[in-house]
């Protein structure tokens, strides 16, 4: 049985949970975030970085995510939706916020088609986003 790797980044924001989702939400600010060039490539249904649509992480090899559930400032979920080393994928994000300041849940799962990739994977990915999300919550201050 393949091993399932979890990151998980829990994250506080001196802002409004309004402000941190519409920017962690948008697909291009993401990026930027995390130094990770990525683009939207198809619509939401209700909004463009809603349920249904699909952005790309500019990697090698590209990565395609879907937006599987999307709660305006309270919940975005995701899952890789194209063929990678990686499967059995999916990302939970959670918003709340109290007094003014935003609080991120952010869960990442996946498992490796290829042997040892998980574990390179899971450091690379993790540290990036939670340098990433530091940084942008000390731009907030």
């Amino acid at each position: 049985m393949p091993k399932q790797h979890v990151i998980q980044i829990n994250q506080d924001f001196p802002a409004p949970v309004a402000t941190v989702f519409a920017t962690l939400g948008d697909h291009e600010k993401l990026g930027k975030i995390i130094g990770a060039k990525i683009s939207r490539i198809k619509d939401g249904e209700d909004c463009v970085n809603g349920k249904g649509s699909v952005r790309k992480l500019h990697l090698l090899p590209p990565v395609e995510e879907t937006v599987t559930a999307h709660k305006e400032n309270e919940l975005i979920e995701y899952t890789i939706s194209n063929t990678t080393p990686l499967k059995n994928h999916y990302g939970i994000m959670k918003f709340s916020e109290n007094n003014g300041v935003t609080s991120l849940d952010y869960n990442i799962v996946f498992e490796s088609r290829i042997p040892l990739i998980g574990a390179v994977v899971k450091k690379a990915l993790g540290t990036g986003i939670i340098k990433g999300m530091k940084k942008y919550a000390r731009s907030l201050a």
